[in-house]
């Protein structure tokens, strides 16, 4: 009898063993599926970029992350991209600054034409702005990264610009700040978005647009205009957000959100560099196209840099969210490191 009682403490030893072993085994990892809206069409490199974001995601997290890319404004319009991504109708998107005017003050003030020299520079001001400011602005989103493009010029059809006077009654598509550099420089501005451009151009619904070398190429453009005047003093920049909705950040599994900031700076930096990349394309297209690139003597260019100039003291004066001084210092100081 003693014998069946010790077979039978035998047997449920097992069993609890048995059960802890299944119940230390870890559960499967869930896949987290996300979506991803660009307006950049897919065959732009900004768009490759962010469709390669989300390949190295995938990669590096070993499949627990899968995002489905949507390009060309497929998924979002540009203007509604940011609310989509609050809503949940895109868990990431990108889109830029300019397209909501207003809606982001502090980070805005990245656009305003400080003489940008490229566009590793103008992402590298987006985003240390950001880390050292941490706008409201941004806070119903998860902000993975910002990047910028390299100096934005003006660009005309039939009609060369060589001096202020030149712009005078021209009408010139633009948005954000770009408009109200336009607009300071003598222009009138027509605001927008890029994916309207080249129609608008080739219809003569517009005189000329404000872009960077790289839109000639990217966008096609060079195929709709005649010159471009490379004004550096008054170079503006466009900033470009790439943000993830709230909810869908915190189901991600801490060690994932690690490897995802990693893959940010990684990726903030080669977009900065494909824009300087693409401006050097986008230059090389627009001459091959027969255009004409117009460069400034110095004492016109000394006159494109004061007439923009106000921009930046009023901008600084209104701005909400932050201190104006210190949003003016602290885009001045990542420039002269640079320059």
């Amino acid at each position: 009898m003693n014998h069946r009682v010790s077979i039978k403490k035998v047997g449920v030893l097992f069993s609890m063993v048995a059960v802890c072993c299944i119940l230390a085994v870890p559960a499967a990892a869930k896949t987290v599926q996300l979506t991803y809206s660009s307006f950049f069409p897919p065959t732009h490199i900004q768009s490759q970029l962010s469709e390669s974001w989300c390949r190295e995601v995938e990669n590096r997290t070993e499949g627990r992350i899968v995002v489905q890319y949507f390009a060309g404004q497929t998924l979002t319009q540009a203007k509604q991209t940011y609310d989509s991504v609050i809503d949940g109708i895109a868990d990431i998107g990108t889109s830029a600054l300019a397209y909501t005017r207003g809606r982001f003050p502090v980070m805005s003030a990245v656009d305003l034409p400080f003489g940008y020299p490229s566009g590793t520079v103008a992402t590298e001001v987006a985003n240390r702005l950001y880390e050292d400011f941490k706008p409201a602005e941004f806070e119903d989103t998860k902000v993975l990264y910002f990047h910028a493009h390299g100096p934005g010029f003006i660009h005309t059809k039939e009609k060369a610009v060589h001096k202020l006077e030149d712009l005078k009654g021209m009408k010139i598509r633009s948005t954000g700040m770009s408009a109200q550099v336009v607009e300071a420089l003598g222009g009138t501005p027509v605001p927008m978005p890029m994916p309207e451009s080249y129609q608008s151009l080739q219809k003569g619904v517009v005189d000329g647009s404000a872009y960077p070398l790289e839109a000639n190429k990217g966008w096609k453009l060079g195929e709709v205009v005649d010159y471009a005047t490379c004004a550096y003093s008054a170079a503006y920049t466009t900033g470009f957000f790439v943000v993830m909705n709230k909810s869908k950040w915190d189901s991600i599994d801490p060690e994932d959100q690690k490897i995802i900031e990693e893959i940010n700076k990684e990726w903030a930096e080669k977009h900065g560099e494909a824009w300087d990349n693409s401006d050097m394309e986008g230059m090389r297209y627009l001459l091959q196209e027969g255009n004409t690139m117009i460069g400034l003597d110095p004492k016109e260019s000394e006159r494109w840099e004061e007439a923009v100039a106000p921009l930046i003291v009023n901008y600084m004066k209104e701005i909400k969210g932050a201190d104006g001084k210190a949003v003016e210092k602290a885009i001045r100081k990542t420039l002269k490191e640079y320059q």
